[in-house]
């Protein structure tokens, strides 16, 4: 889980681990499995006894509730945490505003910007419209939140309020002249070299003083398993996921006894599920999606001269376009992964289906159903309503007939009861 940099690597095993500076990553949407990585990583520090819990931050925001689960990690943290972000040209919008001010240190990079903190309530992937009241409610609710922590922290509170308020952003000068950040630092080691002997208040009051002159940095790197959880949330993949299980298991419907199709699909359709209740999904993009496959199946049913094909094409275009989006991210399925499944999705949908409607028209190569339709040679006369026999397959049967057959001639089975074949002349032409 933890690889170390060839400083720390070359470094005495005796060495004080007061010097130890555990680095942390905050990239992307804030959801709950970056908030889990969080809580283990400020942990992990704490058994450590590190210097530092050095957090670098590029995020558009995410969701509340993982906000609120880092906050307090943060906040109730045995080691001290700096908030970083960085590189040039990153972010700390919305949820991470409020990481970054309730951190012990909050710094930025030149070029970054931070702020644009008002809730957004969503649904279907979309911001919804509330009421005067509720909207009061949810602001003063986080209003109260912020100025929680912003207080202790000595930042400037009054100004911070105004990211929620007004969905005002900084810039890092405009964040440090409002006193709502510690410093700006270029780089990592810039940062380190800056808060090295500083002395910071932590939130429960006391003093600490930084000792980061020989700082031994350690990465703490998502686990396995977070990471394998982090690729099923990405928009991308979610769609993949939906896509092949919805795929599965209409192949196994559509030609039973395959069982791989069947497994497959339905354990990718699990992890979809999964990934639905992370990812701000609109409703609209599954429905056109859903369209999509019943457009496919009627193309193989009817003649459209390609125009239901062409619908269900677009239909599913639209809603990979449509299936994922926020309004603390860009994110969403991209075009190329849209395009490069869809085609493939349309043709295999299109080929099964043909090929489920043609085999209704097979005839039956087995069993009695077989011999339906099958012609022989009678051996013995047929008179009308009464029993003969005949030859079909190189096989005798008792045979009747509706009409007189004389010997020789060919008939055609209508039917079967038991051991007896009904049987009509095949009428010839000279």
């Amino acid at each position: 889980m933890y690889f170390l940099l060839p400083a720390l690597a070359a470094a005495d095993p005796t060495q004080s681990p007061a010097s130890t500076v555990l680095r942390l990553k905050i990239d992307g949407d804030v959801e709950p499995i970056l908030a889990t990585y969080i809580d283990e990583g400020i942990d992990d520090a704490a058994q450590r006894k590190s210097a530092l819990v050095l957090i670098t931050m590029d995020t558009p925001g995410g969701l509340s509730a993982s906000m609120e689960n880092i906050v307090q990690h943060i906040l109730g943290s045995k080691v001290p945490v700096a908030i970083f972000i960085s590189p040039t040209g990153s972010r700390g919008a919305s949820a991470g505003f409020y990481i970054l001010l309730s951190a012990d240190i909050a710094a930025m990079a030149p070029g970054t910007h931070t702020g644009a903190a008002s809730p957004v309530m969503l649904v279907g992937g979309y911001a919804m419209a509330i009421d005067d009241t509720m909207r009061k409610k949810i602001n003063n609710d986080a209003l109260a939140f912020l100025r929680s922590f912003t207080e202790k922290r000595g930042r400037n509170p009054t100004l911070a309020q105004t990211a929620i308020t007004d969905a005002k952003a900084f810039t890092e000068k405009e964040a440090l002249d409002g006193k709502m950040i510690d410093l700006v630092a270029t780089s990592d080691d810039d940062l380190l070299r800056q808060l090295n002997g500083r002395e910071i208040t932590r939130f429960d009051g006391t003093k600490v003083k930084l000792e980061l002159s020989n700082p031994a940095i350690v990465e703490f790197e998502l686990s396995a398993r977070q990471k394998f959880l982090s690729r099923i949330v990405a928009p991308d993949m979610f769609f993949l996921l939906l896509v092949i299980g919805a795929l599965g298991l209409y192949t196994e419907f559509t030609h039973p006894g395959m069982v791989a199709p069947g497994v497959i699909g339905g354990i990718c359709l699990v992890l979809a599920l999964y990934a639905m209740q992370i990812l701000p999904v609109n409703l609209a993009g599954v429905f056109l999606i859903a369209l999509a496959l019943a457009l496919f199946v009627m193309e193989a049913k009817f003649t459209s001269h390609g125009v239901l094909l062409a619908g269900g094409i677009v239909s599913m275009l639209l809603g990979a376009l449509f299936l994922i989006r926020s309004p603390f991210t860009a994110g969403g399925v991209s075009l190329g992964i849209a395009l490069a499944v869809t085609l493939p999705f349309a043709a295999i949908t299109v080929f099964l289906m043909r090929l489920v409607l043609r085999s209704r028209k097979w005839r039956n190569t087995t069993g009695r159903e077989e011999m339906i339709g099958a012609e022989g040679v009678v051996v013995t006369p047929l008179a009308a309503s009464s029993e003969g026999m005949i030859r079909i397959h190189g096989e005798l049967w008792q045979a009747v007939s509706t009409q007189p057959v004389p010997e020789g001639k060919s008939v055609r089975v209508l039917r079967i009861d038991g051991l007896k074949l009904y049987v009509e002349p095949v009428e010839t032409t000279a």
